[in-house]
């Protein structure tokens, strides 16, 4: 009687486990027969049929890659169907599962989200920062291609934001045949360690009467230090920020960077700014909504580093030109301010540059299939990529618009532009 009852026990558990694979997906299967990659299966949103997490075993150095160390890059799968368009965001930075594209809802279509190496859940064991550089983070890129064309067999694009952006250019620039179409939103080209132009751009932008006003709101902030840093030190209690800089040079940088801030996220108007004679709190509301103090709390020091060595050593960033508060400024002193000091300060900054240069030449000569989206008063705009005329690529700029500009930002004949862009270089009928 024993031995019957464990015969029918093995045969149920053996039914139960054969139930189990057959509810595995056709993608998962797939999925799991990809090496060197682990899978796990998600929540999703109605936009897709099936989601997963997903690390890629990646070789720290891609010039070396079967001797030296590993590291597993963080991405993300949301899946409709594989005979549809792939868009692969690859983001300068952390993601999460929540983390949705626009050109996937646009295309109705799949897409991989790609966490940075150096970032997050991306992070080597071991952080040499020789291997954070733009070759081998789009060898990344490359290679998470290779591996997901095996099964998706429609058209691919590459797409990102701001420095996902950036890396979208890149990809194009090391990579030109990798995927068919290339859409960088807001994606700045800085041809300098800190270009010069971004400075200009905040001396033209908007109107006269708005700059001025923006510069006395600047310098009413250093006239009322005294009222307002108390203000700043209960906010940053209250929050858990510390200041490694200490609160006056705190300060003083946030206050710098407060036309570059209201320009790139256009939180305000003009009309919106206070007035010098406003009170301290009404002062420092502004500055709070717009100069966003958590940037400077050590933890997210510690989060950008990865960030700030590629901007001192490859991308390029920008700085303060501290003229107007000269005579206002306790801590800094220097002409024009630098942020270098976010960078980590263990290892050799050295600047490459001609890269950037280079990838501006290449890109205005080669840069095909490439749909640029931009907003006018985006900071970020100062250095954006202008556009070969020996290429098919198409620089979209909306009016007014700022760093959170997307397609879905235009309207009429400028949006119809963009859609008839992508259906043609992509094959597809987008619908309006």
């Amino acid at each position: 009687m024993k031995k019957y009852i464990i015969q029918i026990i093995t045969i149920l558990l053996l039914t139960t486990i054969i139930e189990a694979q057959e509810e595995i997906s056709v993608l998962h299967k797939k999925l799991l027969s990809i090496p060197n990659i682990t899978v796990k299966s998600i929540e999703t949103d109605s936009n897709f049929t099936e989601a997963y997490e997903i690390f890629v075993t990646q070789p720290v150095d891609h010039l070396n890659p079967n001797n030296g160390p590993k590291f597993k890059q963080q991405i993300f799968l949301h899946h409709v169907d594989f005979m549809k368009p792939m868009v692969m965001e690859t983001d300068g930075y952390a993601v999460t599962s929540r983390r949705k594209t626009e050109l996937a809802k646009i295309l109705k279509c799949n897409e991989i989200i790609v966490e940075h190496r150096y970032f997050d859940e991306s992070t080597p064991d071991s952080v040499d920062w020789n291997y954070l550089n733009t070759a081998q983070a789009a060898a990344d890129h490359k290679r998470i291609v290779d591996l997901f064309k095996t099964i998706y067999s429609g058209k691919w694009i590459n797409t990102g934001i701001s420095k996902g952006g950036q890396t979208t250019i890149f990809f194009k620039y090391y990579y030109p045949e990798a995927v068919d179409v290339w859409v960088p939103y807001v994606a700045p080209l800085n041809l300098e360690r800190e270009d010069r132009r971004i400075i200009e751009f905040l001396d033209n932008v908007g109107t006269d009467e708005c700059r001025e006003k923006i510069k006395n709101y600047q310098r009413a902030l250093l006239e009322n230090r005294e009222e307002i840093l108390p203000l700043l030190e209960d906010r940053m209690n209250e929050k858990g920020y510390r200041f490694d800089l200490g609160l006056n040079k705190t300060f003083e940088l946030a206050v710098l960077e407060y036309s570059f801030a209201f320009w790139q996220w256009g939180k305000l108007s003009c009309d919106d700014i206070p007035a010098p004679t406003s009170s301290a709190q009404e002062l420092f509301n502004s500055f709070y909504k717009v100069s966003s103090l958590n940037y400077y709390d050590s933890k997210s020091i510690i989060y950008y580093q990865p960030f700030f060595y590629q901007a001192y050593t490859e991308i390029g960033y920008y700085n303060y030109k501290t003229e107007d508060f000269s005579d206002l400024l306790t801590e800094i002193k220097n002409e024009y301010e630098s942020n270098i000091s976010f960078a980590p300060q263990n290892t050799e900054l050295s600047f490459n540059e001609s890269l950037m240069k280079n990838i501006n030449k290449y890109i205005q000569e080669n840069g095909n299939n490439m749909l640029y989206i931009y907003g006018e008063n985006d900071t970020w705009s100062s250095t954006a990529v202008e556009i070969g005329a020996n290429t098919n690529a198409v620089k979209m700029v909306k009016k007014g618009g700022n760093h959170r500009t997307r397609i879905n930002s235009f309207e009429g004949e400028e949006k119809e532009k963009i859609y008839s862009t992508l259906e043609k270089w992509l094959d597809v009928k987008i619908d309006r």
